[in-house]
């Protein structure tokens, strides 16, 4: 109740407001210099409030929504899913001289086997018009001595049930890089005591970056899936800078012939 008188007052204030600025504007062509110089004084100063608060709304709405759930989605999508790294924010948005094993946010974490790490990673905000994502995951590696370097992704539970061989698992990735490198993808889908893994590389070159792994020639049993994961693979990243500028994944079966 409280709450609701405090809303009608706040627009009783306002539209006051608006009655004598508005009433102001109407008069000020006979107003004499004093009078003039008052009222300019007060529009200064309402204007560098106004403009602070028009600059961080607009700023604010333009970007896409925190926590948002919309991706593109394939035709006869089942199931679909971003990771919470591109999703919310992180407590801890950045790391310098990443360890060899670093968890960046639940269910994601790096790898690499750099004797001296130079790499840095960090959570961004994505602001640009054609991004969907609230986050971007950005990642400087400067001097690169070890093999390999990979971010691992744990789908959730709902990735692998009900998980069938008919069925196509679909990862869309908006990728920017400082210079030519590649990228692998590796499904990694765990049944009973055995590991299935398919690979797919990225094509960079083109517009619209997807892979999809095509469970029909695994040799996974749908009576045992476990788990799944992905890793990307990032070969040759030394002196780059990768931005992930999103990450999604979707499931849904294959056009019966």
């Amino acid at each position: 109740m409280a709450g609701r008188i405090a809303g009608l007052f706040e627009g009783f204030l306002h539209r006051r407001s608006l009655r004598r600025w508005g009433l102001a504007g109407a008069d000020i062509g006979n107003a004499d210099l004093e009078t003039l110089r008052k009222w300019r004084g007060r529009a200064r100063a309402l204007r560098r409030n106004l403009d602070v608060v028009i600059h961080e709304a607009e700023y604010r709405l333009a970007l896409p929504v925190i926590g948002s759930n919309v991706m593109r989605k394939p035709m006869g999508t089942e199931w679909s899913w971003r990771p919470m790294l591109w999703k919310g924010p992180l407590p801890a948005p950045g790391m310098a001289s990443v360890p060899g094993k670093a968890p960046i946010c639940d269910g994601a974490t790096i790898f690499h086997d750099c004797r001296r790490s130079e790499l840095t990673v960090r959570q961004i905000r994505n602001t640009r018009e054609a991004d969907i994502a609230a986050f971007g995951f950005r990642m400087d590696m400067f001097r690169f001595d070890g093999s390999f370097l990979s971010l691992v992704i744990d789908l959730p539970e709902d990735a692998a049930r009900g998980l069938k061989l008919k069925h196509l698992i679909r990862m869309d990735v908006i990728v920017e890089v400082e210079k030519p490198l590649e990228i692998f993808a590796r499904l990694n889908i765990k049944h009973g005591p055995n590991v299935e893994q398919i690979v797919r590389e990225l094509p960079l070159n083109e517009e619209e970056v997807m892979v999809e792994f095509d469970l029909a020639y695994s040799k996974m049993n749908e009576k045992r899936v476990e788990r799944l994961w992905v890793d990307l693979i990032f070969e040759g990243p030394e002196m780059n800078q990768v931005i992930l500028r999103d990450v999604t994944f979707s499931r849904r079966p294959r056009a019966e012939l």
